[in-house]
């Protein structure tokens, strides 16, 4: 399974719990050939959102089964947690449900 199909499952998996939004982070060229940054820190993670039932902010860094977590993305995911987010790496859509759903605060 591609990183983008497991993407889409966490998406559709969470929507009756959460509103989720697809971050994109770096820089692309445009076809004038102007460079295009879209203002996220590098590490941040590929979706957030919050919980419909009380407004909580999560970070979820998407990642296949054999994925690597980068250095940048694992900082970004403590930074997070240490100021009251939640924050992990999922790799499937019943991760996500356990850590944005099944979180207690």
């Amino acid at each position: 399974m591609k990183e983008s199909d497991v993407q889409n499952s966490i998406r559709l998996a969470l929507s009756p719990y959460a509103i989720t939004f697809r971050t994109n982070v770096g820089k692309v060229k445009t076809i004038d050939g102007r460079w295009f940054d879209t203002g996220l820190q590098k590490g941040h993670s590929d979706l957030t959102g919050f919980r419909k039932s009380d407004g909580k902010v999560f970070f979820i860094e998407v990642k296949t089964k054999d994925g690597r977590v980068r250095p940048d993305q694992q900082h970004f995911i403590d930074t997070m947690r240490k100021n009251g987010a939640i924050a992990g790496v999922c790799r499937s859509a019943e991760e996500a449900l356990e850590l944005v759903v099944g979180e207690k605060d």
